[in-house]
């Protein structure tokens, strides 16, 4: 597996997260993750954009991490927001997303962010387990779902 740093609005990572946000709108039943993000997020040193490619050159898994500091939505200052973390379904169960997650991770620490943060929701049981088994424990609801029942926040310090 080879991982890149991309733009959020490169065209594999436009590809992939139409992927997921296909795979938001048949969980949730709804349109899919609606919250505003900007390419200029993901560029250091406010973010990061990762795109794992296959033997064949694909892109198979995603992740980002944008800076977050405290305003309205309950964001804390020195936050990093994990967002668009995704492996297709075929490359599934062979440890790229938690590739990724370290890699956003270490990241996100060089960057001097103190903590890692990121919402997932309850019709994602096996983002939960990949959040909890990688030190991530539950906090404060935050960010555009901050209000919804199915929203699940979690923390990890860096």
């Amino acid at each position: 597996m080879n991982i890149r740093r991309v733009s959020f609005d490169h065209p594999d990572a436009v590809k992939l997260n139409d992927r997921v946000q296909a795979e938001y709108a048949v969980r949730y039943g709804d349109e899919g993750d609606v919250t505003p993000l900007d390419p200029s997020m993901f560029e250091p040193p406010l973010g990061l954009y990762l795109i794992a490619y296959d033997a064949q050159d694909q892109p198979v898994a995603t992740g980002g991490w944008r800076t977050q500091d405290a305003n309205d939505e309950g964001y804390s200052d020195g936050d990093a927001e994990i967002k668009r973390m995704y492996v297709i379904e075929e490359a599934r169960g062979n440890g790229l997303a938690r590739r990724i997650l370290a890699a956003l991770e270490d990241d996100a620490r060089a960057a001097g962010r103190t903590r890692m943060v990121l919402e997932t929701g309850t019709k994602q049981p096996e983002a939960i387990a990949l959040y909890t088994s990688s030190g991530y424990e539950p906090c404060a609801k935050f960010g555009h779902y901050r209000f919804h029942d199915a929203s699940r926040c979690f923390a990890k310090p860096l």
